[in-house]
């Protein structure tokens, strides 16, 4: 017994030891802490931009479905502009669900804004673009639910179309998709993890660097993973707690 508990103090020791030499020596806990912080600040920012751009495209699909019949019928610019505009929305989400997302930043960083030299905003505006595909169709599926009737209240209030899409639609459909956006949040914080591709220093750049610096590969590699699901458990308990309090509303 006597043996054990000695073995278990050495074991114990000896993790410490490697604790202080991989996290304590030199500040390398510094490095994590800015991950963090870095990867938080990317997902942050590219969350805005996809919010914008999948509201935009979204509404023009959603448009172009809902009146494609009637417009065509009148006919005129308007029809031809707003057909147009479809067309590339649907190129765009070909395009971007279509191809991986780390060959998208590496395009972005290597060709697109290769004289931008924070690779941080090369990061924030490739998820953000990479994003915004996905968030339009979860806005257009939001869209497309709001019923018929939301339309003709709309027009009886003297709104024209894009009145009643940003006043009466686009609000109840952003109630109604936020739980499934919120989820997309924190697929997009696991996405950030490639930012290192590029020489970014995201949380996993920083595990990685500390592994080589090192030559050990468990307790740095662990940290990140445990850093990342702490994230994702905290941001899962704040979307359920959403949804439990927008049922409670509709109620």
């Amino acid at each position: 017994m006597d043996k054990l508990i000695d073995n278990l103090i050495i074991e114990f020791n000896q993790f410490v030891d490697k604790f202080k030499f991989v996290f304590i020596e030199d500040d390398r806990w510094k490095w994590l802490v800015e991950g963090l912080g870095n990867t938080l600040k990317i997902t942050a920012v590219s969350l805005i931009i996809g919010i914008i751009i999948g509201v935009l495209v979204a509404a023009v699909r959603s448009s172009f479905d809902k009146n494609r019949e009637t417009m065509k019928m009148h006919g005129g610019l308007g029809y031809y502009a707003l057909a147009m505009l479809n067309a590339l929305c649907k190129v765009y989400l070909t395009i971007i669900r279509g191809t991986p997302v780390v060959v998208q930043l590496l395009i972005i960083y290597f060709i697109i804004l290769r004289s931008v030299s924070d690779g941080n905003v090369v990061a924030m505006v490739c998820f953000g673009i990479n994003s915004g595909a996905y968030v339009a169709e979860i806005f257009r599926s939001g869209i497309m639910s709001i019923d018929e009737g939301q339309f003709e209240a709309g027009r009886s209030l003297g709104f024209n179309y894009f009145q009643t899409m940003r006043y009466i639609i686009v609000p109840q459909a952003f109630k109604t998709v936020l739980p499934t956006l919120c989820n997309e949040f924190i697929v997009l914080i696991k996405e950030t993890s490639i930012a290192g591709y590029v020489g970014i220093m995201d949380l996993t750049k920083a595990g990685d660097l500390m592994r080589g610096r090192t030559y050990e590969a468990f307790m740095p590699l662990i940290a990140v993973a445990l850093i990342y699901l702490v994230i994702v458990m905290i941001l899962t308990w704040a979307v359920g707690k959403l949804e439990r309090r927008l049922r409670k509303n509709e109620r």
